[in-house]
């Protein structure tokens, strides 16, 4: 159960606070884009340099929009993503390395950008390197979405692990999943979309410090509700959420409408 307050909703769970607001796409996207600000510069005071995930997708677009247009201090940000297909090249215009460098790297200049590249390597040395870096870099702020499945990165119901022992690994995708990819408009045909990805793990996204969850459009509105009303279950990854001790959730009104109170 949750309070609404001044369209920002708290979920209290665990004795932990999931603070949820709910405002027009746009500006959930400008309020996400602040916060992830403010979050990056604390870890830049603390530390001298910020660590962050960004996620990708079409209803990512205006919150990466909003976050290269804020006064960040890219210089001192070495940035991760959360997935990506095998079998799409770098500079294949579905492939996620080639999103993030369209919509904020070549807008930016980070300290570093480490995609998710099997090119030229095996899938298990990929895998260790990105491991490594992961160890290296401990995550401050991760930015992700919920998949229509409930999916958190490529960790669709069926192959997400709330324990999993690995940082990065090999994932099938299920139909939703790929029927998602192309109904958005990056494949010409479900059959194009690829059946394997590596993938960030759940408990990778969850050892992030902060995680800042940006959901709009009413086709994530049953993964919304399950999301926070459901039981928490591997049935729906993104439920996991609920476990985290700081997690900021954007909605518009399409993809809260299902929810009870608000």
């Amino acid at each position: 159960m949750f309070e609404l307050i001044s369209s920002v909703s708290y979920f209290n769970l665990n004795s932990f606070i999931l603070k949820v607001t709910i405002k027009e796409h746009e500006l959930i996207a400008q309020e996400a884009a602040r916060s992830v600000e403010r979050y990056i510069s604390e870890a830049i005071e603390a530390r001298g340099t910020a660590h962050i995930i960004l996620a990708t997708g079409n209803s990512q677009l205006l919150f990466l929009k909003a976050l290269r247009e804020r006064s960040v201090s890219w210089e001192k940000v070495i940035i991760f993503h959360l997935d990506e297909y095998i079998g799409l090249e770098e500079n294949h215009p579905s492939s996620f390395r080639h999103y993030l460098k369209e919509n904020i790297i070549k807008h930016i200049s980070p300290k570093e950008f480490y995609p998710i590249n099997t090119e030229g390597k095996s899938l298990d040395k990929a895998i260790e390197y990105y491991t490594q870096l992961l160890v290296y870099h401990p995550v401050d702020i991760a930015c992700i979405g919920i998949g229509e499945n409930g999916h958190l990165a490529f960790n669709d119901p069926g192959v997400a692990n709330f324990n999993d022992q690995k940082s990065v690994k090999v994932v099938s995708l299920d139909q939703h999943c790929r029927k998602q990819q192309y109904d958005e408009g990056w494949f010409d045909s479900i059959e194009a979309v690829p059946k394997k990805a590596l993938t960030l793990t759940i408990p990778t996204i969850m050892s992030a410090q902060h995680i800042s969850c940006f959901v709009p459009d009413e086709r994530k509105a049953n993964a919304v509700r399950n999301t926070l009303e459901g039981d928490i279950v591997e049935a729906c990854p993104a439920s996991v959420l609920r476990n985290h001790p700081s997690v900021n959730l954007y909605l518009d009104p399409p993809s809260a409408k299902l929810l009870k109170y608000q």
